[in-house]
């Protein structure tokens, strides 16, 4: 029999209001994958900031028991010292210092009078090598894409000596290519020896690489499912994560209606904010019509993202040419969000934490943000209005919360999209650019997102879906365009479109990875 490597017993964790963590147990055992699977708001993270000494010894109950050892860590600096060492969704890495800058932050090689960077390097640059990038650790982190910065922190993971790594939702953002080939190192590692925690929604990847699935519901240990097969039923595990059979992840659109171009894009060309010589969006045209979901899809470093937000009052990138007509009217945006909002236009960043939600503010405050002069007279607002505002998408977009005047800050993934789309939904906008919506969020409240984007198209409204999921992608679009290296190179309709196509369009654009 294998050796449990890591047993955490009875763990309970409770914030004001809510408990957490209740009684959780899990058991793993050296040199294996272990998933942790649930809903937003399950407790999977909280569980891993335990251990990692994030939420230090004395503000929860339960024990950790670590190689033999009860362990009582109070800082991540002590679980750590132990081997433990997690990567957290949002990459912890500074954009202006070198790889192996951030590499060793805090963990520096020389003496306390000077740093020796001779020995940073060299050593980084083993670790580079170790997890496949051929980069200089001299690069700075700013000039290499998601998906090797995903790979720096691993590196940086392992010069910790890490024994026990944690990964939260490492393929969140990066396309099927670079999330297979994380994978295969995951596996590579695991013949090394080394033992992991992956926290992930995506239920193939579960099944493709982890030994056993722990799956946690409303705070508690639901089941521990041996895969050693790599065959396990992924409807088994959605409804030990939903309590509840889930038929079909992607909900019918019924009665849909398509009306009249309300979008229209034509020649756009944006270049570089920092380096002008780059263009990021090279001559693009779409069009969007009434009622009608347009999904987007490429692989990473389309240019998706940069064309999203160029729409958007031009809040990325300098424009270099092209038109944008609304309703067949050409409109010139000024340089500012707002004049978009002032012509019904609204984007959901795929940066919901970043650049998305003020989290040390409310569900309140955040849903109104975008239409305050709906909810103000003479530039006062009306507090009792903005409070009606939240309670009404709080019902109507299912946000679980025990109040409206929680910190959006404490909310799930699932619950902290949803403000932002209430924010936006109430600004009343004809044209909406959903990117990413369903990112980092569970399988039940991907479905609640959903309807909520067929609600919105059956009112008429013109969604644009940036997404990195071929299949919700197909699923929820009628017409799809395919970017690849700045451009569009490929338009089709999603009844006629499959993966495989999508694929060979990208690969025959001539500018495939």
């Amino acid at each position: 029999m294998a050796k449990i490597l890591l047993e955490m017993k009875n763990i309970t964790k409770t914030f004001p209001g809510v408990k957490a963590l209740d009684n959780v147990n899990l058991q793993v055992e050296e040199g294996e994958i272990h998933a942790l699977v649930g809903e937003n708001g399950a407790g999977k993270s909280t569980l891993m900031n335990v251990l990692s000494g994030i939420y230090p010894y004395g503000t929860y109950e339960g024990d950790i028991i670590y190689d033999g050892e009860t362990c009582r860590f109070n800082t991540i600096r002590d679980s750590e010292g132990k081997g433990i060492v997690i990567i957290h969704q949002e990459l912890a890495l500074v954009p202006e210092m070198s790889i192996g800058e951030n590499m060793y932050l805090g963990n520096e090689r020389g003496s306390k009078a000077a740093i020796d960077w001779n020995t940073t390097y060299a050593e980084a640059d083993k670790y580079l090598k170790m997890v496949g990038l051929s980069e200089s650790s001299k690069v700075l982190v700013k000039e290499i894409g998601t998906g090797k910065q995903q790979l720096v922190e691993i590196a940086k993971a392992l010069a910790k000596h890490a024994k026990l790594l944690i990964l939260d939702e490492p393929t969140s953002s990066l396309n099927q290519e670079d999330s297979k080939a994380l994978l295969d190192l995951m596996l590579g590692f695991k013949e090394q020896g080394m033992t992991m925690i992956i926290i992930t929604h995506k239920l193939n990847e579960v099944s493709y690489v982890a030994d056993k699935i722990t799956v946690v519901r409303d705070g508690a240990t639901i089941e521990t499912i041996d895969n050693a097969g790599h065959d396990i039923d992924e409807d088994r595990i959605i409804r030990g994560m939903v309590g509840r059979e889930l038929t079909n992840r992607f909900p019918k659109r019924e009665g849909v209606t398509i009306g009249e171009v309300n979008l229209e894009v034509e020649h756009w060309t944006v270049r570089h904010p920092l380096y002008p010589e780059r263009t990021v969006v090279d001559d693009v045209s779409l069009k969007v019509r009434k009622g009608e979901v347009v999904g987007i899809y490429g692989l990473m470093g389309a240019g998706r993202t940069e064309l999203a937000m160029s729409i958007f009052g031009q809040s990325y990138g300098t424009l270099v040419g092209g038109t944008l007509k609304i309703d067949g009217k050409e409109v010139k945006l000024k340089k500012s969000p707002t004049d978009a909002i002032r012509h019904k236009i609204a984007y959901v960043t795929e940066d919901r934490k970043g650049n998305g939600l003020i989290l040390s503010q409310s569900i309140k405050v955040n849903t109104s943000l975008a239409n305050l002069g709906s909810i103000s007279k003479y530039s006062v607002i009306d507090k009792d209005r903005e409070y009606q505002v939240a309670e009404e998408y709080r019902d109507k977009l299912k946000t679980k919360t025990p109040s409206v005047e929680q910190l959006v800050g404490n909310l799930s993934g699932g619950n902290q999209q949803k403000v932002l789309l209430a924010r936006w939904m109430f600004a009343e906008p004809d044209i909406l650019i959903l990117d990413e919506p369903t990112r980092g969020i569970d399988v039940g409240a991907k479905y609640e997102i959903y309807l909520i984007i067929n609600d919105l198209a059956a009112a008429g409204k013109s969604v644009i879906m940036i997404s990195s999921e071929l299949p919700e992608v197909l699923a929820m679009s009628d017409r799809i365009y395919i970017m690849n290296a700045s451009k569009m190179v490929g338009e089709m309709k999603a009844s006629e479109a499959t993966q495989e196509s999508i694929m060979a369009t990208i690969l025959r654009s001539g500018r495939g990875d």
